[in-house]
């Protein structure tokens, strides 16, 4: 993917794709490569990349988006049906196909929007539109499941794109913005994007096969919960008293980039100013400093962050967000310290509320709210952990061994820098905001810190630069040692980026969710044939049988079976596999890994995760991974998590 290219319609890529012949086909993902290659001028709205000496190739993109296929132009003799269009299409980032830029963008990522406020009736069945487009997106994320990432090139791409696009155009904007997703990450991750996480990838994919299977059988509110909604919605809220309390830089996979501030007003709801559209890097670390397009007001976002603002005709959509239109009025007030009201009942909120709020799944029949996964917590830091990803923090929370990691890993923004500085700081006593990481093991990526030296000051780590004098001077533990833990030998503090021996953190192995986990992601990697390599499964299946998984064990089993599973004919020659079957096998296995996930994650965290119908879908497809995704579902007894 070129982020130097304009974004283009889903629809566009597939109908350029679409016309090419059987033998150009073949050749387009090498056409991508060679036309992403190729330097890129830009005038206006008009994008052109010289193909050679005598030959242009030209984007046309108002507001920055090619919206139909005569808005690629190609000079070369074969045009318009050659190679080239397709292959620029296809290099190209995809266009955002459920909201316009300026309000698609979130400071969680760009994630589906939410519901529409409208529910729809109880008797409400999908229509045979929506039927035929859920058909059609299972079948084109299961060809991309068949294949893996190294195989899902261009053609495969389009043909995703195509069904996103027919899923859009039946009224199903959040199957079409997850199916884009699955898009972009394929290209992050054939085009090397150091962005690009195998996990993202994983759960776009396994969204849209979810929808695809329920959408053609909910009704009523499910049923709308499942369609979501183009727009969110923005209603009035009358006059607002806010608080800043941090802000965060937004630089997506999908080419977003800005700046959103949080705010809290008297009774603790959050509410977010954002200033988020088209743009990289520079626009992230850029846009802190630039006014928050809020009424009159000539608050920067950093200055926001710490400051304070009266609203009045304030708008909110569903997520929190605060409008910007022009009944606005915003006037500049002052802010209040994290340990002062009301800003400090956040941090009163029990650890464990937190978690069950986090953990609750907002896709089913709740509101989408963009301050669901954060947390407010007093920790105090341990040490550092290394992993696979890099080193994060350990804190202790309430007698939580927490794992702190960046939030980011682009060296543009300073999340890394700042974590290495907070490590050497070991018995540090910090207020914290950090977005909860589900899994087994407590974990979050940090947002903000109070200073740790200055009290009232706080440190936005992705906006500001942590100095070394902004350390203390003495380690914590030194200058305070009655407040050593009574099982330490000496109030020497561990070296830096070292896990205190007396307690290190728990190890993924006490719960093997991984040993499924791995195999759901090396298909998507790798495609089918990963999984159908000739090898001894069984000594995996009876791990996690030893540990009281047994459906995780019949799900890992099944995995292997359909996937190595080719008949053949009379003749001896390999039959064409069930990728249905295969499909089947794999979606129970994500979304039971989903949920044990998160219901580990609750236990780890001491919460309580209620059930949900995410769940009892996943109980379902664990109980019976065979059966049929394209019709109804059969009674099935719930499995348990042992």
């Amino acid at each position: 993917m070129n982020a130097h290219l304009p974004k283009v319609a889903p629809s566009v890529t597939a109908q350029l794709v679409a016309a090419l012949t059987p033998r150009l086909r073949k050749r387009l993902d090498a056409g991508v490569a060679k036309v992403a290659a190729r330097p890129v001028a830009r005038e206006g709205d008009l994008v052109r990349i010289a193909l050679d000496d005598d030959t242009d190739l030209e984007l046309h993109a108002p507001d920055g988006v090619v919206t139909h296929a005569e808005g690629i132009r190609c000079g070369c003799l074969l045009a318009p049906d050659c190679l080239h269009r397709a292959a620029v299409a296809s290099a190209a980032p995809v266009a955002d196909p459920t909201a316009p830029p300026a309000t698609a963008p979130s400071a969680t990522d760009l994630q589906e929007p939410g519901p529409p406020t409208r529910p729809s009736a109880p008797p409400e069945t999908a229509t045979p539109a929506q039927r035929t487009a859920s058909a059609a997106l299972h079948d084109a994320a299961a060809a991309v499941l068949e294949a893996g990432t190294d195989g899902a090139g261009a053609v495969l791409q389009a043909e995703l794109l195509r069904a996103a696009h027919t899923a859009r155009l039946a009224g199903l904007p959040r199957a079409a913005g997850r199916a884009v997703a699955v898009v972009t990450a394929l290209r992050a991750a054939r085009g090397g994007d150091p962005d690009y996480r195998l996990t993202d990838l994983t759960a776009a994919l396994r969204d849209v096969l979810v929808l695809a299977h329920r959408l053609p059988d909910a009704t009523g509110p499910e049923l709308a919960e499942l369609r979501g909604s183009v727009r969110q919605p923005y209603s009035p809220d009358g006059s607002l008293r806010l608080y800043g309390v941090f802000a965060e830089p937004v630089l997506s996979a999908t080419g977003y980039a800005g700046a959103v501030t949080w705010t809290a007003d008297a009774a603790g709801r959050l509410y977010t100013v954002s200033d988020v559209a088209p743009g990289g890097a520079e626009r992230a670390t850029g846009a802190a400093d630039r006014a928050v397009r809020l009424g009159d007001t000539a608050l920067t976002h950093r200055e926001l962050s710490r400051a304070g603002l009266a609203v009045s005709g304030a708008t909110v959509s569903p997520a929190g967000r605060l409008g910007a239109g022009a009944g606005v009025r915003a006037v500049r007030a002052s802010g209040v310290e994290w340990d002062a009201e009301p800003l400090d009942r956040l941090w009163a909120v029990p650890v464990p509320e937190q978690i069950s709020r986090a953990l609750r799944d907002d896709r089913e029949g709740r509101e989408a709210r963009e301050d669901r996964d954060l947390l407010f917590l007093d920790v105090t830091l341990v040490g550092t952990v290394r992993e696979a990803a890099g080193e994060c923090l350990v804190a202790d929370c309430g007698g939580v061994r927490l794992r702190l990691a960046a939030a980011h890993d682009h060296p543009a923004l300073p999340h890394r820098e700042n974590l290495r500085l907070l490590a050497s700081v070991p018995g540090a006593r910090l207020r914290v905001v950090a977005r909860l990481t589900p899994g087994p093991l407590p974990r979050a990526t940090l947002l903000a810190v109070s200073h740790p030296t200055e009290p009232g000051r706080r440190v936005d780590l992705g906006l500001d630069h942590l100095r070394r004098a902004d350390l203390p001077t003495v380690p914590p533990r030194q200058a305070q040692p009655s407040h050593q833990p009574s099982h330490e030998p000496s109030p020497q503090p561990p070296p830096p980026h070292s896990t205190p021996p007396h307690d290190p953190p728990p190890t993924i192995d006490d719960a093997p969710v991984h040993l499924l986990r791995r195999r759901v992601m090396q298909a998507v990697s790798g495609g089918r044939r990963v999984l159908a390599f000739p090898g001894d499964r069984a000594a995996e299946v009876a791990r996690l049988r030893r540990y009281g998984l047994g459906t995780a064990g019949e799900l890992l089993a099944e995995l292997h079976t359909t996937a190595a599973d080719r008949a053949r004919d009379p003749f001896g020659r390999l039959l064409p596999a069930d990728t249905g079957r295969f499909v089947r096998a794999w979606l129970g296995a994500a979304v039971y890994t989903e949920s044990l996930d998160r219901a580990l994650c609750a236990a780890a965290w001491g919460a309580d995760l209620t059930a949900n119908p995410t769940s009892d879908l996943a109980a379902d497809l664990t109980a019976n991974p065979t059966a049929d995704l394209s019709g109804p579902d059969e009674p099935a007894p719930r499995a348990a998590v042992r």
